[in-house]
């Protein structure tokens, strides 16, 4: 074997490393990709120059076989296309070869879990306490604005311009994106922000603080809503199988949007999506949804000629 492609390969990795921090993946998702950057290029045992698009899309066929389902095939192929628009961002490579492998076409056959609107209502009904206000307001941004967990938590007073009932949102890789919001939120967010105690440090910027004036954590933001959707599902029986999460708040905004007839460019941008097949997977209606449209079709009348 030639280490020489094995020592480029671990200099290649060191720069994508480099890239994800200054790019602001978090912690959780530089982990992640490493991992599978690395397992992708010991089954590949090859110099990553090398590596070609029919090699990737083996390397996923091999993973499907191996017993990935289709939203692990696809977390690999985030992770590989992101290794290299890092490597070709850093001018090491010219190209990405991951660049136009397609995503698996049947994860878009799984609708995403969400709540309906009189979920939400019920939902948000079971948020009490002394942070009420707080509480309600961080997951009206994620049920009715579309923002990921973790774009919460970076957010700053700063951010918020009540003059426009608008946010600017730090999304992935410190993208940045101007968030609209309904009235309603945006007086939500001004009770807060007068409400808000005076943070525990002079320099603590953060929309959102504890208790005890820290910036609210990922990991807090989690297990208030963890909590609330314990609550929920003691409400209604009918929620009590679903996997509820943070993130079904942000599934829920986007059904919504399209189910409104918001132009799927519209809900792309407002979602922060990289690319519109990541949207595509909100537009799959119920069976329900489908009886209904069949059922509205109004048929001519057709007087039958019996001859």
């Amino acid at each position: 074997m030639n280490m020489g492609y094995i020592e480029d390969n671990e200099r290649y990795v060191h720069t994508f490393h480099i890239w994800m921090e200054d790019a602001g993946y978090t912690n959780s998702t530089q982990k992640a990709y490493l991992h599978t950057i690395n397992h992708f290029l010991e089954q590949m045992d090859k110099s990553v120059i090398n590596v070609t698009k029919l090699d990737i899309m083996s390397y996923l066929t091999d993973a499907r076989k191996n017993g990935c389902n289709d939203t692990t095939r696809n977390r690999k192929l985030f992770a590989i296309r992101s290794f290299y628009k890092g490597l070709k961002d850093m001018e090491v490579l010219k190209e990405n070869p991951a660049a136009e492998v397609k995503l698996s076409k049947t994860e878009c056959n799984h609708l995403p879990v969400y709540l309906e609107e009189k979920s939400l209502k019920t939902f948000l009904q079971q948020v009490s306490g002394a942070y009420s206000s707080r509480n309600i307001a961080i997951f009206l941004l994620m049920a009715y604005a579309g923002l990921r967990v973790g774009e919460v938590h970076r957010l700053n007073v700063s951010d918020f311009f009540a003059s426009r009932n608008s946010l600017h949102v730090s999304g992935k890789g410190r993208k940045w994106r101007a968030v609209p919001l309904p009235e309603a939120l945006s007086d939500m967010l001004q009770q807060v922000l007068e409400e808000r105690r005076d943070p525990n440090r002079s320099v603590e910027t953060a929309l959102f603080i504890s208790q005890k004036g820290y910036r609210l954590s990922i990991r807090q933001i989690q297990t208030i809503a963890q909590q609330t959707f314990e609550k929920l599902q003691a409400e209604d029986e009918s929620l009590r199988d679903l996997k509820l999460s943070c993130h079904k708040l942000r599934h829920s905004f986007a059904t919504l949007l399209l189910k409104q007839g918001t132009d799927i460019r519209v809900v792309k941008e407002l979602m922060g999506h990289e690319s519109i097949e990541t949207t595509m997977i909100y537009t799959h209606v119920s069976d329900n949804q489908k009886e209904a449209a069949m059922q509205a079709i109004k048929l001519p009348k057709i007087k039958l000629n019996s001859e």
